[in-house]
């Protein structure tokens, strides 16, 4: 089936009478003995709905998770203690202060790479236990050559969070990634209600693996939570389609505007990233803007945008005037007009 067919027929009940068209809400921590569940922190039928359609979507199995830090956190436990770790330089904020504590913890070697440079990747990755690569990259909107590294990488285990591409536009499993890392509280769900990570493997031994880290950690996801993330990838094909024409459109117009220092887009999705002069300028722009939204997540059906370096643990190799933004689905020439007034108040000082 076609891609958008799937996230509207995947993980759904059986069709028989009466029964839900959509899986429901199983808000249960209790179940009656004797079947493959046993308890709540061990499995919810919602879960694995949600993890049949993440699963078909990306081609592998599915592991969901409370948020997607938490999903980052289960991934990295399999990483040996004393291994070597490939990273994004660029890699998002979390992430890399979790991997700075895993330095502390479990001497963890770190060697950080541009992604944009295929070759260093390849080099540094063929002595690595585990490449972590972001595409596109976050916030720098870095575009990784994924086939080739991919078909090229040798023992390590290697992992791409495809937040931002999402199945959508890039399935990384099928050019030879091992493991697929989501955020699923961003383009997943879209309507910025609900906190959740996926994790998708090659392998299903992986994934069990996976699975047995949720049970004893706790890191399960909400009944209403899997329900609102299933719910909100029903609409994720229309959803980004809309949004990527708009930020193509927005991209265009930016890249020719003489108050914009530098426009990041990948050329295609839903995120962008630009540049001003000063942190100043660019805190003026997000703090006069009547339509976007100042705020950290993306993703949704609104446009959000942020300075990222607002952030203490923001990367340094960030730009100070960087402004992360994501694309909803308002109409494009209002979301433009909100931001042709909001460059002037920046620019002009307010």
């Amino acid at each position: 089936m076609h891609v958008d067919t799937t996230l509207i027929t995947s993980g759904r009940p059986e069709p028989i009478p009466d029964a839900p068209l959509n899986q429901p809400i199983v808000p249960a921590s209790t179940f009656v003995a004797g079947g493959p569940l046993g308890y709540g922190r061990y499995g919810n039928p919602a879960w694995t709905a949600l993890e049949e359609s993440i699963g078909h979507l990306e081609g592998g199995h599915a592991v969901t998770f409370s948020s997607g830090m938490a999903a980052v956190t289960a991934v990295l436990e399999f990483l040996p203690t004393g291994g070597t770790l490939v990273v994004a330089e660029t890699c998002y904020l979390g992430v890399a202060a979790l991997i700075d504590r895993l330095v502390g913890q479990r001497s963890i070697q770190v060697v950080p790479v541009t992604v944009t440079d295929t070759e260093a990747v390849l080099t540094a990755g063929a002595t690595a236990d585990m490449v972590w690569l972001e595409s596109p990259t976050n916030p720098l909107m870095e575009v990784a050559d994924l086939t080739t590294i991919l078909a090229a990488q040798g023992s390590a285990l290697t992992v791409i969070d495809n937040t931002f591409a999402s199945p959508l536009r890039q399935q990384p499993l099928g050019m030879g990634a091992d493991i697929v890392v989501h955020s699923a509280t961003k383009l997943m769900s879209g309507h910025s209600d609900a906190l959740m990570g996926a994790v998708v493997c090659r392998d299903l031994e992986r994934a069990t693996a996976l699975d047995l880290t949720r049970r004893l950690t706790g890191a399960v996801p909400g009944a209403l939570e899997t329900f609102l993330v299933h719910r909100g990838l029903r609409t994720l094909g229309v959803r980004l389609a809309a949004a990527s024409s708009s930020a193509a459109e927005l991209a265009t117009r930016l890249t020719a505007d003489p108050r914009v220092g530098r426009v990041r887009h990948p050329g295609w999705g839903s995120m962008l990233a630009i540049e001003l002069v000063d942190a100043a300028q660019a805190d003026r722009l997000v703090e006069s803007a009547r339509i976007w939204i100042n705020a950290t997540s993306l993703g949704g059906v609104e446009s959000t945008f942020e300075r990222r370096r607002r952030w203490a643990g923001e990367l340094e190799i960030v730009p100070p005037g960087l402004v992360r933004m994501s694309v909803g689905l308002e109409h494009v020439e209002d979301l433009w007009a909100d931001l042709d007034h909001a460059l002037g108040v920046a620019v002009s000082g307010g």
